[in-house]
Formats: C-alpha cells, structure tokens, sequence
C-alpha cells in the first residue's frame, strides 16, 4: 500500500466511476483498477460493489476512505512543513465562504493579506453551506467560512465577528415615517428571502419570528438568488428585506430607491465563524488568516457583543 493506492482510492469513491477517477488521477483505466483491486486482495476486503452501471462504496470501504483522506492530507503536510519554516502562510490555502458573505468581506482582507503574507495562495470556493460541508468533509478545502452553527464532532469552529442585520425597504414603505424599528414592525413585514439552501433567509424568518415560508399571496413565488436580486425586488417595490451589515456599502453605493434602517433590536444579527477539520495540520495558517480577518473589519460588525 502506498500514497498512490490511497488516491485512487478516494477518487473512485468520489467519482463512483472508474473511468473518471482515472483520469481525475492521470492514469489509465485499466491501471487504477488494478491497483484498486490489489488493495482489495491486500486488506481481506471489499471496499467497492460493482456492477455493469454503478460503482458503490461499501460499508467498511467508507471507513476505510475517511482514514485515507486523513493519511492523505498529513502526507500533504510533510511537504508543505519545509515551505512554512519561516512564513505560515506559504503556498495555498483553500478557503470556502458563504455568498452573502464572501463578496462583501473579502475585498476587505485580500490585500492586507497578500501584504502581510504575499508568499500565500488563497483560493476561494463560493457556495452554500451544505455544499461547504460536504467539500471539508472531503478534505477538498482547508476551512470555511460560515454563518450558521454547526454541530460535528470532526469540526471546530471559531467565532469571528457579529454581524448585525439591516433592515432595507422601498422609499415610500408603510415604514418610512417611523423614526424607529421596533419588533412588531418585522413581525408583520412583507419579507423577501432569498431561495431555499441559503441560511441568510432562514435566519432573516427567526427575527421576523416567521414558522415558515409564505407560500400563498403576492409574496409566494418570490425568491432571490442573490443579496443584489434581492435589493433590486426591494427598489422596484415588492417588498423589503434584512441585510448583512457588510453589504450594506454595496447598497448604498448607488441609488436603488431604497432605504437603510438600523435595527436597535436584540437577536438581529448573525454570527460568522470559521469552521474546520480538528485534525487539519496547518493550525497556524489559519490562525494568520484569522488575525488578518480581525483586524480589517469595519465598524459596522463587532467581534463581540
């Protein structure tokens, strides 16, 4: 068995085909399948069910694959221990962040960081969080950061910063003439929320003290993509919204017909960490990336309340 063997190994149980995770690993077909089925013969087990049209992973194949990814990854931190001798941050960092985030806190740090690191690579994966997850999970990225508790024991996650909520409606609302927003006010808005998987509506509903989407009325049928679609459905009048305090320069960077208001209310906020592996080896990376984070951020957030 060798370092090889255990990447063949997890590309085929990541691709479920033979054909992809050979050329996932550059090698050919008949090559990757050989060597899967030595270590088959090698370790007394199945690790794969084949038939003519799937490729499944077996019970113990999973447990067998979770301790390669781990093998795997420290393998990959003997090479980079000699380039971080001196600077913790050299080579790559894969970092994965949540849309109605990442645009707005990024641009924030990417230069204080490549100043303070510039031997870095950070490399940014934008998607939802459960797909953030899954790609830790898999050892595909190094950390993420998110906006929602998560409860795994293979994880650990560090709190950043609070981020308050913003309450953003059209010019002429039924709320322009309040001097302040008080509860009852978002109870009954007429919330817009971005589409399901987002964990930005599912909070926006907690302090609207929302149960459930509205799936009948005027409001039913509409859901955003996007913290910029929803701001345009917001200056066009079909509504308002709750944004993230850091997206909130974005908003006001022009005239949408919109209007920006503080919420002095508790709970209306929501908190950013970084989540990762208890067994991800370059610890002090991280920790570098953390302290460039902290020290960049804007008023408009606090790192405690």
């Amino acid at each position: 068995m060798n370092l090889r063997d255990l990447e063949y190994l997890v590309a085929l149980a990541d691709t479920c085909h033979f054909g992809h995770a050979a050329e996932r690993c550059c090698v050919s077909q008949p090559t990757l399948s050989g060597q899967i089925k030595k270590l088959e013969e090698e370790l007394g087990i199945i690790l794969f069910e084949r038939t003519k049209r799937s490729v499944e992973t077996t019970p113990v194949g999973e447990a067998i694959v979770a301790h390669a990814r781990r093998v795997l990854e420290q393998a990959d931190a003997l090479r980079h221990l000699a380039q971080t001798h001196q600077d913790p941050l050299v080579g790559p960092l894969r970092m994965g962040a949540i849309p109605t985030l990442s645009p707005y806190l990024l641009p924030l740090i990417l230069k204080p960081l490549n100043k303070r690191y510039p031997q870095t690579k950070l490399v940014l994966s934008e998607e939802l969080t459960d797909t953030l997850l899954i790609r830790l999970g898999k050892h595909e990225i190094d950390a993420v950061l998110l906006a929602t508790p998560v409860e795994d024991p293979n994880l650990e996650s560090i709190p950043l910063f609070y981020e308050p909520f913003w309450l953003v409606h059209p010019r002429g609302h039924t709320l322009s003439g309040k001097k302040e927003i008080i509860q009852a006010d978002l109870d009954g808005a007429d919330l817009l929320l971005l589409s399901e998987g987002h964990c930005l509506a599912e909070q926006a509903m907690a302090v609207c003290h929302m149960q459930e989407r509205n799936i009948q009325g005027d409001m039913a049928d509409l859901r955003a993509a996007s913290l910029e679609t929803l701001l345009q459905m917001v200056g066009a009048g079909f509504g308002c919204t709750l944004l993230p305090a850091l997206a909130l320069k974005t908003a006001s960077a022009r005239d949408r017909g919109i209007i920006a208001r503080q919420l002095k209310l508790p709970d209306t906020y929501r908190r950013i960490s970084l989540v990762l592996r208890r067994t991800f080896p370059r610890r002090q990376a991280l920790e570098a990336f953390i302290s460039v984070v902290l020290d960049n951020l804007p008023d408009s957030v606090h790192s405690k309340l």
